[in-house]
């Protein structure tokens, strides 16, 4: 069995979902039950993905864990945009959540590659 918690993109995953929680905190009453908690859920996917992709069996089932996670990610990327468009967060707060995205896009694509080849 692998320990989800040995994976460097676990653990950057992990920091996303906590930054996230402490950005949404700035969102507008209203959207406590709406892009709050959607984008709180998808950050929170990318490392509970990883951690039970990493419990199942096979490579294989690792890798699908590894696409969902990806997916998820993609969707805290949207949500990001669409937070600054709509002004819940500057531009700094965007650019730096958008810039960890794809660091962590990047490496989990790479680290997803290596689990399907095995």
């Amino acid at each position: 069995m692998r320990n989800y918690r040995q994976y460097e993109i676990w653990k950057l995953s992990h920091e996303l979902a906590l930054t996230v929680y402490r950005v949404v905190r700035s969102f507008p009453n209203e959207e406590r039950y709406g892009m709050s908690s959607q984008m709180q859920r998808a950050a929170v996917s990318v490392p509970a993905n990883i951690a039970e992709g990493s419990g199942r069996p096979s490579y294989a089932d690792f890798a699908r864990f590894l696409g969902i996670a990806l997916g998820s990610l993609s969707e805290v990327d949207y949500y990001t945009l669409m937070a600054k468009d709509l002004g819940y967060i500057d531009t700094a707060t965007a650019d730096d959540l958008s810039s960890s995205i794809a660091d962590l896009r990047r490496m989990m694509t790479r680290f997803r590659t290596t689990v399907i080849g095995r």
